[in-house]
């Protein structure tokens, strides 16, 4: 087990998904309620990334990261560093992946909330801060909880944008994905079985965690 490329991978996870925690939850909701020209391409361009072969998206990703791109020239300007083949790449680079799977199960568990609760709410005198924090987000949070734990295991397991933007540099970007394409290139098939296991295990727990919270969100809702 390449345990320098377990724990990167789980900084890369848990930073990833902390960041989509906001932006999932104000763009759920946003696209759930808002009505506004040009919602249909603002849906499409969040769901490009499931679309897109990753080699084509992380393409275009270390082509805005790099020093000559957009990205990478305010970072440089910012920080002195690079975005790309770094540790902060990656993570916009992965932020930017799994937009999708934060932000659709979080529109569909706002556009699940009856209309009349909302409206019952704003009746009993409720802000509208007030009833998202007491009506819209505790029968919302499944859908929420959902779309963060499927970001996690996606960024756990993402293999062809992490190549593309970060390579394969040991305790700076080289992931558990990654890892396993390196022991199995070195014909080192223990090692790489012994790591594809343990994302494995991750991704049957994730998956079972998140039927477990549809079943209930259903059941709420029934």
């Amino acid at each position: 087990m390449d345990w320098q490329a377990l724990v990167l991978s789980l900084e890369l996870a848990i930073l990833t998904t902390l960041i989509l925690l906001p932006v999932g939850l104000l763009c759920g909701r946003a696209l759930a309620y808002g009505r506004f020209r040009g919602r249909a391409l603002v849906e499409a361009l969040i769901l490009l990334p499931l679309v897109m072969p990753p080699t084509v998206l992380g393409f275009y990703l270390l082509t805005g990261l790099a020093a000559t791109g957009p990205a990478g020239r305010l970072w440089q300007a910012l920080t002195g560093g690079t975005l790309a083949f770094s540790f902060s790449g990656l993570v916009l680079a992965s932020v930017i992946v799994n937009l999708p799977f934060a932000i659709q199960p979080a529109q569909n568990a706002f556009e699940a909330i009856p209309r009349d609760l909302r409206e019952a709410a704003a009746c009993c005198g409720m802000s509208p801060l007030q009833a998202v924090r007491r009506v819209e987000l505790p029968l919302a949070w499944p859908g929420i909880l959902t779309g963060l734990i499927m970001s996690f295991a996606h960024t756990l397991g993402e293999f062809g944008v992490v190549l593309m933007v970060g390579g394969s540099i040991p305790g700076e970007t080289r992931t558990l994905a990654i890892a396993i394409y390196d022991r199995t290139q070195a014909l080192d098939m223990r090692a790489a079985g012994t790591m594809a296991t343990a994302l494995m295990l991750i991704s049957i727990l994730t998956v079972s965690t998140t039927l477990l919270l549809s079943r209930r969100n259903r059941r709420r809702h029934v």
